[in-house]
């Protein structure tokens, strides 16, 4: 609490973390989170990649108003799905309608809240790793792609044992940084369901944030940012190597 004093109590806050079960609920939804929403990003970001893989006007005015989502600030992207989730006046319900889909109460259910939070956060990051594999895209030998069209190959067997193998280091570095970028998620989802309803969408931001200024546990806080800092460090190296065996591969 506020105004008390210092008290060294050694391990003990790393000791209360094994026994912490919400801590356990909010690890387990921050790594459901970073997975499933990593893996839509991946994949869709990749198919409208290679869609928009050129150099006509079009592609280059797709990719302008694609990347609108990732440039404003997650605040404003919270606040702007809640309201459009919203079972009364919110749009998304209001377009449902018309399907004969009844009111669904978005953000109020566990179920579709952790659907909702991975949909937002997929329309607002799909178009980074577009950015980030067009330009991977671009960088491959046409040569080689167009000897292999040459030679019999189809457009399927082309993207499977050439484009993929080539683009593989690109992808390893975009798995990594929005692997490491999920496990950080706070603003949007602070501001469209601060962790609930109960605790299905508390991610382990929005739990750190609550220990240290909500329940003024701070020295629970700094261990918990401590171990949730050197983990990512870890996670981090691990893809860095990843990369490393990736590109020996590819030369």
């Amino acid at each position: 609490m506020p105004n008390q004093e210092p008290k060294f109590v050694g391990l003990a806050n790393y000791a209360k973390m094994l026994s912490d079960d919400l801590l356990q609920v909010s690890t387990l939804n921050t790594i459901g989170f970073a997975f499933v929403s990593v893996a839509i990003e991946v994949v869709v970001g990749l198919m409208v990649a290679m869609v928009l893989c050129s150099d006509t006007w079009w592609s280059r005015v797709s990719i302008t108003v694609l990347m609108i989502p990732m440039i404003m600030a997650p605040v404003a992207i919270g606040t702007l799905w809640r309201m459009m989730l919203d079972p009364s006046t919110g749009i998304i319900n209001y377009f449902l309608s018309f399907f004969g889909v009844d009111t669904i109460q978005w953000l109020a259910n566990p179920l579709t809240a952790k659907i909702a939070v991975v949909m937002v956060n997929v329309w607002q990051l799909v178009p980074w790793v577009t950015v980030i594999a067009v330009a991977g895209l671009k960088a491959l030998p046409g040569d080689l792609i167009q000897a292999a069209l040459i030679d019999g190959a189809t457009p399927r067997q082309v993207f499977w044992h050439i484009v993929l193998p080539l683009i593989r280091p690109v992808l390893v570095i975009i798995v990594m940084m929005r692997f490491t970028d999920a496990f950080k998620v706070f603003d949007t989802i602070y501001v469209m369901t601060n962790g609930g309803p109960g605790t299905a969408t508390e991610m382990l931001p929005n739990f750190i944030y609550k220990q240290g200024l909500k329940y003024y546990d701070a020295g629970y806080a700094a261990a918990l940012a401590i171990v949730f800092v050197v983990t990512m460090t870890l996670v981090t190296l691990f893809f860095l190597r990843l990369r490393r065996k990736e590109e020996e591969n590819v030369w």
